[in-house]
């Protein structure tokens, strides 16, 4: 007996549509994938991202955790880091929270909530470096959200200082760092003009003397 029967019969429907339209893509598919682009997300369900830039299975590495966290004692974040630069030579990385982020949002206050705080404890970091900004927001939504753009910021610049970027700039290879916020009350991505492109772009403090190693 199947568990969860509809979502094979999705699943049934969802493979032969994709055969109706690109009868070789399955095929083509199973024999490589080469993705430009590696997404480090929220795991929020709302946050679909293939669907929200419009690419197919194979056109995105995808890495996503509550309130998308670049931690440098992470090595599930930084391996599928790794993988992407090193291996499937990603020209972009991305990082991607959404407005109305549930991780940030407690992040902001003192509830405890469980194991789940010690995860948070980084984006806490993030609220005391700006907190006079965030401070100074009297709406409590408006104060959120833009909690949530700094966070990002911050998930990009340690994504920047990690040596696995680090070796790829040492090496020559074109790699930019973005960051960009979702609104689920629209579907629209918006750029927080935030791109780093090599390490001269970084603090003095947080450029490594790299070897080109991995």
């Amino acid at each position: 007996m199947h568990v969860l029967p509809h979502l094979f019969e999705n699943n049934r429907h969802w493979a032969e549509r994709i055969n109706e339209e690109r009868p070789d893509f399955f095929a083509s598919l199973a024999r490589q994938q080469s993705p430009d682009y590696l997404w480090i997300g929220c795991a929020d369900s709302r946050v679909p991202a293939n669907e929200i830039v419009g690419l197919m299975p194979g056109e995105l590495f995808v890495h996503r955790n509550v309130a998308n966290l670049v931690v440098h004692t992470d090595l599930n974040c930084l391996s599928v880091l790794q993988y992407a630069v090193e291996v499937l030579q990603v020209g972009h990385v991305i990082v991607c929270d959404h407005y109305g982020c549930g991780g940030v949002q407690a992040a902001m206050g003192n509830t405890g909530l469980g194991l789940i705080d010690n995860w948070l404890l980084p984006i806490k970091d993030v609220y005391a470096k700006h907190h006079r900004e965030l401070s100074a927001i009297a709406n409590a939504e408006d104060r959120l959200n833009r909690f949530v753009e700094l966070n990002v910021v911050a998930q990009v610049n340690n994504v920047c200082h990690t040596t696995i970027v680090q070796n790829a700039w040492q090496r020559g290879q074109e790699l930019a760092v973005h960051g960009w916020v979702y609104g689920l009350s629209d579907g629209l991505l918006r750029d927080l003009n935030i791109c780093i492109t090599g390490k001269e772009k970084l603090p003095e403090i947080y450029r490594m003397a790299t070897d080109g190693a991995g």
